[in-house]
């Protein structure tokens, strides 16, 4: 007879491996695929160019699935202060771990390692069913599970499928499940630089003309930059000498941490917005990336995935006896959980994409003047740090 899994998740990156490590540890039957997993990375010195912030909520459940302890601890940087300036003067706004009453604002994690202490784990948890590399072609929905067929012609049953595989999501479409597309007609241009002077484990961020640069601290001198701009700046950029591309980060950031030297090669990936109005179909569930895309300007997105995570383990644990994991009122009870949460930080940075994009000088004071403003209200200050540490 078929084996039928508990859980398909297809989608082995950050939130796919996550989901499964938790449901593995919380005893269900669980299969991983992804056409093309991620391949193993090197453990020298190099630094990777995609890192994260993790909030600390995130990074306690992690410590709870035994994976933050896997992390190089002289390669995760603790964020303890944020600086955000605006186009003008006046425009300032701060946020302080230790104002907030917490240990930090975020940790800085690579992605490659992040993805190399999930799998260790995956590994040890369920030795016997490894992540497997196919690719799926069909989705059959029937009344008691859930057929995907590979491939390579193999067929994988499930009570319930959970589509963490990106923004470009096979999952999503084959459920029919619809994806409102923007473009935001912008770069994401990603690189590491060793710095001058030390961060003292501030992140500092600038809403430009030409558009936001960010600076998180990494150990050490060194900062990741993440400059969301348009598409032909980053070309501009992209194209620069590595002793040109420093001098233009520097000058961007007013210098703020001293001189620059680029120790990676940079990289772009374009910005979007992905409204997923429905998260559910039957004995279908979206996650990550695959549920919603939201601009870099907040550094939220894997937190919303991981959340995403943390929801849909705690939905299925608290299932009754014999209602199996793909019910409709268990996935409906996920959707309605996560709505809050993917809407307001959607809302979020879009409009402050778009409120630092316009051009008019009268939006340009409004903006700033409400920077100052929000200031110097350390209530609705730490009422935005607590949201995001979750």
């Amino acid at each position: 007879m078929p084996v039928v899994h508990d859980v398909l998740i297809v989608g082995g990156g950050l939130v796919g491996a996550c989901l499964a490590l938790a449901l593995q540890r919380s005893g269900l039957s669980v299969a991983l695929i992804d056409a093309q997993p991620p391949q193993p990375v090197s453990t020298g010195a190099d630094w990777d160019i995609r890192v994260y912030a993790i909030s600390p909520g995130n990074a306690a459940f992690l410590d709870a699935l035994g994976v933050w302890q896997r992390l190089d601890p002289q390669r995760v940087q603790r964020v303890e202060s944020m600086m955000i300036s605006g186009d003008r003067p006046e425009g300032r706004l701060s946020f302080s771990a230790y104002d907030a009453g917490l240990r930090e604002l975020a940790h800085i994690v690579e992605s490659s390692a992040l993805q190399r202490a999930l799998y260790q784990a995956m590994a040890e948890a369920d030795p016997a069913h490894p992540a497997v590399a196919k690719r799926a072609i069909n989705l059959e929905v029937a009344e008691d599970c859930a057929r995907v067929e590979l491939a390579d012609g193999n067929l994988l049953q499930a009570r319930l499928v959970v589509g963490a595989d990106g923004g470009n999501s096979w999952l999503r479409q084959a459920a029919g499940l619809e994806a409102r597309i923007t473009d935001y007609q912008q770069v994401g241009l990603v690189a590491n630089f060793e710095t001058a002077q030390h961060h003292r484990g501030a992140a500092f961020q600038w809403f430009r003309d030409d558009g936001v640069l960010a600076l998180l601290p990494l150990p050490g001198r060194r900062v990741s930059m993440v400059w969301s701009t348009t598409a032909d700046h980053a070309q501009t950029l992209l194209a620069l000498a590595a002793e040109a591309l420093a001098a233009q980060v520097e000058a961007a950031s007013s210098s703020v941490l001293g001189s620059l030297q680029l120790i990676t090669l940079p990289a772009g990936f374009p910005l979007r917005l992905a409204h997923v109005p429905k998260l559910v179909a039957p004995r279908v569930a979206l996650a990550g990336d695959a549920a919603h895309n939201v601009h870099p300007l907040a550094g939220q997105g894997v937190n919303l995935g991981f959340r995403d995570v943390r929801e849909l383990v705690k939905v299925l644990a608290a299932r009754v006896p014999g209602q199996d994991c793909g019910d409709r009122q268990l996935l409906r009870r996920y959707e309605r959980a996560r709505r809050e949460d993917i809407v307001t930080m959607g809302l979020g940075t879009d409009g402050l994409q778009k409120l630092f994009a316009a051009r008019a000088v009268w939006v340009s004071g409004v903006r700033n003047s409400g920077m100052a403003a929000v200031d110097h209200l350390p209530f609705l200050k730490n009422l935005l740090i607590r949201h995001a540490a979750a």
